[in-house]
């Protein structure tokens, strides 16, 4: 592979470092007075290890893939679905965010959750405090591996650029996992500074904890509905192209 690509490769990988998954949750388990390396350390593991397992799969089908994608995408029946989908998603959004939450507890006769008490807290102090379960973060890591693989855009485009290089299996596996590495670069960073920092950083990363917890659902609210309104005006233009809809 030549330096532009490698070049572009290392870009993709910063830009692929700041999503939630790789950067928010490491955050909001760094913004407690007692830092937990450990899980800290196996979040970022298992899901550097997705992503690498991931990459591998991806080069491993990339032609398969492309092929699928090309003829199932303008599939009349594939279309609806994902028009379903999108439309099912914007829907949703709408119930996820605190007046949504709030609408659906009222309209089960349920009390407003005490701060600290609720499902999230319990989860969070499962992921994130000093007797933080490995199971469990291992699970969470997963997961938001799974939720952001489809919206990645920056890693589905460094398998792109891997593909069309097409180096030897080794230097395809060795730059992928360096990107994966990059990836994993400011969380790391960030955990060596909060050790080295200590009590200084607490304020700031309270800060940041406190504004994740409040806007949580909202911002939910608003990924679910920018999601599904992509997807669905995707679909509908694309059932109008061939008089399907409209």
């Amino acid at each position: 592979m030549d330096l532009p690509a490698l070049g572009g490769l290392g870009l993709l990988a910063l830009v692929d470092s700041t999503s939630f998954g790789t950067l928010g949750l490491p955050v909001l388990m760094l913004a407690q007075r007692r830092v937990a390396t450990r899980p800290y350390l196996f979040y970022l593991a298992v899901i550097c290890g997705f992503y690498a397992l991931l990459g591998v799969g991806l080069l491993a089908g990339a032609g398969i893939l492309t092929s699928w994608i090309g003829s199932a995408g303008e599939d009349p029946a594939v279309l609806r679905a994902q028009l379903a989908i999108g439309v099912l998603l914007f829907a949703v959004s709408f119930l996820v965010d605190k007046k949504g939450r709030a609408w659906l507890r009222r309209l089960r006769g349920r009390p407003e959750p005490v701060p600290g008490q609720g499902r999230h807290a319990r989860w969070a102090a499962r992921v994130t405090g000093p007797g933080a379960d490995l199971r469990v973060v291992g699970v969470v890591a997963l997961a938001a591996g799974l939720i952001e693989a489809a919206s990645m855009v920056p890693y589905l485009g460094a398998i792109g650029i891997i593909s069309a290089a097409r180096p030897p299996w080794s230097v395809a596996l060795a730059v992928l996992g360096a990107y994966v590495l990059v990836m994993a670069a400011p969380a790391l960073l960030l955990l060596g500074g909060r050790l080295a920092l200590a009590d200084r950083l607490d304020r700031p990363l309270a800060r940041v904890q406190s504004w994740i917890e409040r806007n949580s659902e909202d911002t939910l609210g608003w990924i679910l509905g920018i999601v599904g309104f992509v997807v669905a005006a995707d679909a509908a233009n694309r059932l109008m192209a061939v008089g399907l809809l409209g």
